[in-house]
């Protein structure tokens, strides 16, 4: 059960971070710009990170912070899941706030909105972090060696790389028992 919750986080974070950034690329917001005759009416649109830039780089922080779940544990891990927690929040606020501001143009609620979906996929992804993410197990903790194993034999008996090399020296194969 750990490491599907572990996944489920991981991927929640990774995916609503990924999906707040993808949405602050399109234009939230568009002008119509009137020229006289004969040129024809322009229409001029701000992105999601023009008009909110610190959006951009929150939703790249919590796609590092996805990836930093499963580098981490214990505490450390429960603290970057509440982290993330908040992180997911304020990309909410933003895309909420793309919604309600009054950009001076008219403004196309689908990114925002994707945004908005994109912070809240990420601050689930947080808060599962946060409320379990010390129970789930560490990466790469079954490779780790144990200290309590004898160092590998072989003709030079463990000794060390000095060893290892003088055997070299005297022509002799220092991996083969």
């Amino acid at each position: 059960m750990g490491r599907r919750e572990l996944a489920y986080a991981v991927l929640l974070c990774l995916a609503g971070a990924g999906l707040a950034a993808w949405a602050a690329t399109f234009a939230w917001e568009t002008d119509e710009i009137v020229r006289q005759d004969p040129m024809p009416l322009v229409t001029e649109g701000r992105t999601g990170r023009q008009l909110l830039p610190w959006l951009w780089a929150l939703a790249l922080v919590g796609l590092a912070g996805g990836g930093a779940v499963l580098a981490t544990r214990g505490w450390l891990r429960r603290v970057l899941g509440g982290l993330l927690a908040l992180l997911g929040l304020t990309l909410v606020a933003g895309g909420g706030y793309g919604l309600l501001a009054d950009f001076g143009g008219r403004i196309d609620w689908r990114w925002p909105a994707l945004c908005l979906l994109g912070g809240l996929l990420a601050a689930a992804g947080g808060l599962l972090t946060a409320l379990r993410g010390h129970r789930w197990p560490a990466m790469g903790a079954r490779y780790e060696r144990s200290s309590n194993r004898p160092a590998a034999g072989g003709p030079i008996g463990g000794q060390g790389t000095v060893d290892a090399w003088d055997a070299l020296d005297r022509g002799e194969d220092p991996t083969v028992s």
